[in-house]
């Protein structure tokens, strides 16, 4: 046993010796990736002055990349690309500066816009949960669904006894959930889902210990797409809270979409994408790729967002957005931590002029965030930005809209984890139209909301000030 002697006698050494080695590597890949001065230093600080640990917080919490290539479906060649020129209005002067937004977004996404898509929103699990379990019963060849939540309780398992029917009709189904969101309630409905026939995997399981570097990273895309010719998608996760009219303990209002047209093509190879990642299955062929017909007149594409290679893709397209606006922004969030840049573009247009207005819950489900959020909110009004406080239930509900033409929809918050750690989809949609619809959907919710005054919050008390700032010091984790 005296190797085991020497081991015991050097141990301290050996310790010292891979912690130098791990806290090298760590500095290292902190000075050449990250972005943020302040970012790189406070990690740079942590990794040193906690030795051992310091280097495995950062390989958890501070690496969030994954490295992964999107397949070529070669889907895209039937679909008709319009031009900038061609945004989906009668009179294009009315979306003249839209152009520049549109050729900015161009560049960014490898998604061409497509012409007619027809959207139609669906307000609560009310109206959405009925549409979709419909559609599943509907489907003829293919169903693919991903989720962030799927809850084992009484609408989580009318969709998997829904899903289940459809495999025993011939159906291929395929549903992905994320590995975090799949623990929200228990037992997880992976198990009834396998149980029924149908193929479920879990997005980035974080147990595994080689998987330490993705276990702060989430997919929050949601969409539910049948035969590859019709879709759901938003914001919507799949869980009991989101049907008001059954009263639940916690309810959630929230708003998804039924979308139909060439776009439906773009919802599936994202999801196409997420499962060859996650299983290396390839869906391809027709039953997932069908021709799709037009059916509309709005213009779409899919943004896919996420710590891969579509990092910040639909930051830089917000500030594009910010930027060309030219009379009003409406934005509704369920959670409001924008960073600096954001920040700053939202006053720039305040200060040029245009409508800002903001909408959050009265009453957020993460209290934690919410106190981070309100600390930021001078940082707005200050600049003459609007901020509204819609009153409970609990608003998860994502949009935003643009000079009454562009409307932003999909999975996103307007903080960190969506715009830096979380894998997200979204659709941008042009059309006066639609806009005007999606418009009144935020009246009805502002019609019952109360505004917010840069003296109310600075007359807050001061501890309720403190605790707010020091939770915003946590707001690029939450």
């Amino acid at each position: 046993m005296d190797w085991l002697d020497q081991l015991t006698q050097f141990w301290p050494q050996l310790a010292a010796g891979f912690d130098l080695l791990a806290a090298l590597l760590a500095t290292s890949h902190a000075l050449l990736n990250k972005r943020d001065v302040r970012a790189a230093t406070l990690w740079i600080a942590t990794i040193w002055l906690i030795p051992l640990l310091g280097p495995m917080l950062y390989l958890a919490l501070g690496v969030n990349r994954v490295r992964r290539r999107a397949l070529t479906l070669g889907v895209h060649g039937t679909l008709q690309r319009p031009s900038p020129d061609n945004l989906g209005e009668p009179n294009p002067a009315a979306a003249e500066h839209l152009k520049m937004l549109a050729s900015v977004v161009n560049r960014l996404v490898a998604q061409p816009l497509v012409a007619g898509n027809r959207i139609r929103p669906l307000v609560n699990g009310d109206a959405a949960f009925p549409e979709m379990l419909t559609a599943i019963e509907s489907a003829q060849k293919s169903i693919s669904l991903a989720s962030y939540i799927f809850d084992n309780d009484a609408s989580g398992k009318k969709f998997a006894d829904a899903l289940g029917r459809a495999v025993q009709r011939g159906v291929q189904v395929r549903v992905l959930i994320d590995a975090a969101g799949v623990r929200y309630s228990w037992p997880p409905v992976t198990h009834r889902l396998k149980h029924l026939g149908v193929n479920v995997a879990r997005f980035l399981p974080s147990l595994a210990p080689w998987r330490v570097a993705t276990i702060n990273l989430r997919n929050h895309r949601k969409s539910l797409i049948m035969d590859g010719t019709l879709a759901f998608t938003g914001g919507m996760n799949i869980r009991h809270g989101n049907v008001l009219q059954d009263q639940p303990k916690s309810p959630v209002q929230d708003l998804h979409f039924r979308v139909e047209g060439p776009v439906v093509t773009q919802l599936q190879e994202a999801f196409a994408n997420d499962w060859a990642f996650t299983t290396s299955e390839t869906l391809d062929g027709l039953i997932w790729f069908p021709e799709v017909r037009e059916c509309g007149g709005l213009v779409a594409r899919v943004i896919t967002d996420g710590p891969d290679a579509d990092f910040e893709k639909l930051r830089w397209a917000l500030l594009a957005a910010l930027t060309e606006a030219q009379t009003s922004i409406q934005i509704l969030t369920p959670y409001f931590l924008p960073d600096a840049a954001l920040v700053t573009a939202l006053n720039l247009a305040a200060l040029r002029g245009v409508r800002v207005e903001i909408i959050l819950p009265a009453k957020s489900n993460l209290p934690f965030v919410h106190w981070a959020s309100r600390a930021m909110w001078w940082q707005v009004l200050e600049h003459g930005c609007q901020l509204w406080l819609a009153p409970p239930p609990f608003d998860h509900s994502k949009l935003m809209i643009v000079d009454g033409h562009w409307v932003l929809l999909g999975s996103a918050n307007w903080d960190a984890r969506s715009l830096r750690l979380n894998f997200e989809l979204n659709l941008e949609c042009y059309g006066r139209e639609f806009a005007q619809e999606m418009a009144q959907v935020i009246a009805k919710k502002m019609a019952g909301a109360r505004k917010v005054t840069l003296a109310e919050v600075d007359r807050r008390p001061y501890p309720a000030r403190l605790r707010d700032a020091i939770a915003r010091l946590f707001s690029p984790y939450l």
